[in-house]
């Protein structure tokens, strides 16, 4: 049995759901093994990640433990089979995990909600305003390294394109006024938001300055759900590595306050072209107002 010397966010997730559902079955590691014919110490190590767990394995353990949820069971089998490679792998010797293991979750989510406070979300990002954002947060970095920093969040986005994927994105005003790369360079980023809207799956709302503290949430995050309830990866940012989490406490506590910011923010961007639409205080129409200061 090969341990693994590096765990991906997925395969942390994996043993981090069957050791739920053991608990859930009020079983021991020792006795969660027996059901399997596995040894406590294999099972422990499944659990945390360490090394894998074939499918017929994991569908007779889930059995025995009495989940029956079949979409839930079907995204775990969907985990333990992946190999993890994509698009991203040709970054793994150039960029840290954390950042490798976003692409990856983002890769299988089939929605996504995001919440910015302070600068727009890296999937609706222009390349001038990741640039400029890259070169004032990493002072030290090289040219080189900025270049890939950009070409990887670019290819990000493509996600954005897949069939059946929605981005839902509740995004500060401040971030909009936060001025990154000067004037052009905001005139721009500010076009695309719009020209982002217009994507299928893609909603845009704008949490204005005078809905006050009740709807302010200073931490961004960003949730990631795949086909299965219950299986959400809530992204918080931080300086050094972002926190990723996918207890049940978490997942119900992030999902609630997105919908209430979304609730408190302007109506989505919309642009039919039909004035109709704008008579009513919009996010569309705070973006243009926005734009003009620029």
């Amino acid at each position: 049995m090969a341990l693994r010397t590096l765990i991906t966010e997925r395969q942390r997730r994996l043993g981090a759901e069957l050791k739920k559902q053991r608990l859930q079955a009020e079983l021991s590691i020792a006795d969660g093994g027996k059901l399997i014919d596995m040894g406590a110490p294999h099972l422990s190590h499944i659990e945390a990640g360490r090394t894998a767990i074939p499918t017929e394995r994991l569908r007779a353990l889930l059995d025995a433990y009495g989940c029956k949820n079949v979409p839930y069971i079907d995204e775990l089998v969907s985990m333990t089979e992946s190999s993890g490679k994509g698009w991203w792998s040709k970054y793994r010797h150039s960029l840290p995990q954390f950042t490798l293991d976003l692409a990856e979750l983002e890769s299988r989510a089939s929605h996504m909600h995001s919440h910015e406070t302070l600068l727009i979300p890296g999937l609706l990002q222009t390349e001038s305003y990741m640039r400029a954002l890259f070169r004032s947060s990493l002072p030290d970095a090289s040219q080189e390294e900025i270049e890939t920093a950009v070409r990887f969040r670019l290819a990000r986005q493509d996600v954005l394109a897949s069939e059946g994927v929605t981005f839902h994105a509740v995004i500060h005003e401040a971030a909009l006024r936060i001025t990154v790369g000067g004037s052009q360079v905001m005139r721009g980023q500010l076009t695309h938001l719009i020209r982002a809207a217009e994507r299928p799956g893609t909603r845009i709302q704008i949490l204005p300055f005078e809905c006050g503290a009740r709807a302010w949430f200073g931490t961004p995050f960003l949730i990631l759900g795949p086909g299965a309830p219950g299986l959400e990866t809530i992204v918080l940012e931080h300086p050094v590595e972002s926190l990723r989490l996918g207890d049940d406490k978490s997942i119900a506590h992030y999902g609630k306050t997105f919908d209430g910011l979304s609730k408190s923010a302007l109506p989505a961007v919309v642009t039919d072209g039909s004035p109709n639409r704008h008579e009513q205080r919009d996010s569309w129409g705070l973006i243009q107002h926005i734009l003009y200061t620029y």
